[in-house]
């Protein structure tokens, strides 16, 4: 495969943000990707993987190849319980969830409607609603940077933690996902102890995996804008965890904070920090802050990324300043302005 040269990469992001990239290839066939890497690599071209766009920040040029990885196919193994359900990565994840439940295989219902393909879930370790990828994910397969050939990386080796995984870290921009395995079950186990499911549920004690997976659906609709009418990149920052002293001391001058158990300290949501800070709804030019969602950051068309970026540095400064918590951006920044 040739890639191609000079390619508009607004329709790849989400964001509907102007960029470039020098080198482009959509990628249908995972035997494809080590030619490409090769390919890339005797160019000294840096390497970029799109799948739908949804947890990027682009901006200005992108100097090397974009590879925006469109494989498809889904394919059970059943096991005792339940199946190893494996799926190309660039499946549509909604999409996915679906399936799941029209093939009575659970374990995905709380994490409906999250956007993006399957192969950006192990990276980002999407969560939502007591759900997180790590719970299900079995395994993912993929092509290394060093060795331009297909591996196998167990759930263990992904080192997933709140969005986070080795492909932020020791693997970002090494190893490029084809493939993502999940352990589903044949039982319904339903996780309804987050905030909002038993009141979306209608009090329902005992829902089946549709009724939850529709509550779900209904609440992010509620809370988050679609992408399609007005771009935007799901949630902008983490939820910060922070000390017991350091959150005993904020509660005190703010005794309305919420707040969430985490293995190594204390959740606090970020939107709640940036809504305090008075950042919800506002809008600077052509960016702003949703009037709806204070974690989410809007792009209403004729921006740029580096705009984006900066309105996120003051969103951030302000955060600091008020509270001495420092927010860190969920999507990736690809590009130079």
């Amino acid at each position: 495969m040739t890639p191609l040269e000079q390619v508009d990469l607004r329709p790849f992001n989400t964001l509907a943000l102007p960029a470039r990239a020098r080198y482009f290839a959509r990628v249908e066939n995972a035997a494809e990707l080590p030619g490409l890497i090769h390919w890339a690599r005797a160019r000294s071209l840096p390497l970029m993987v799109l799948g739908g766009g949804s947890n990027v920040v682009l901006q200005g040029e992108w100097p090397g190849l974009a590879l925006q990885m469109a494989m498809r196919g889904r394919r059970i193994e059943r096991v005792r319980g339940g199946a190893r359900v494996h799926v190309a990565a660039g499946e549509v994840w909604h999409e996915l969830v679906q399936w799941c439940l029209a093939e009575r295989l659970h374990g995905l219902e709380n994490l409906t409607l999250i956007p993006g393909t399957v192969g950006a879930a192990p990276i980002q370790n999407i969560g939502a609603y007591g759900v997180e990828l790590a719970d299900r994910l079995h395994s993912v397969r993929g092509c290394s940077l060093d060795q331009e050939r297909e591996l196998e990386l167990s759930a263990a080796d992904c080192r997933l933690g709140y969005r986070d995984s080795i492909f932020k870290h020791a693997l970002r921009d090494r190893f490029y996902i084809t493939e993502v395995t999940l352990n589903l079950s044949d039982e319904f186990l339903p996780v309804l102890g987050y905030p909002g499911i038993s009141s979306a549920l209608e009090g329902n004690p005992e829902p089946g995996a549709e009724q939850v997976e529709r509550a779900v659906r209904s609440l992010r609709q509620s809370k988050l804008p679609d992408p399609a009418t007005l771009p935007n990149a799901g949630s902008f920052f983490k939820n910060p965890v922070i000390d017991a002293e350091l959150f005993a001391r904020l509660r005190e001058r703010y005794p309305d904070m919420p707040s969430f158990p985490a293995p190594d300290g204390i959740k606090v949501p970020a939107a709640w920090l940036v809504d305090r800070c008075g950042w919800k709804g506002r809008r600077l030019g052509s960016v702003g802050v949703h009037a709806q969602q204070a974690l989410v950051l809007i792009h209403y068309g004729d921006g740029n990324g580096a705009e984006l970026l900066a309105l996120a540095r003051d969103i951030a400064a302000d955060v600091r300043e008020r509270f001495g918590i420092a927010l860190e951006l969920e999507p990736t920044v690809y590009g130079t302005p």
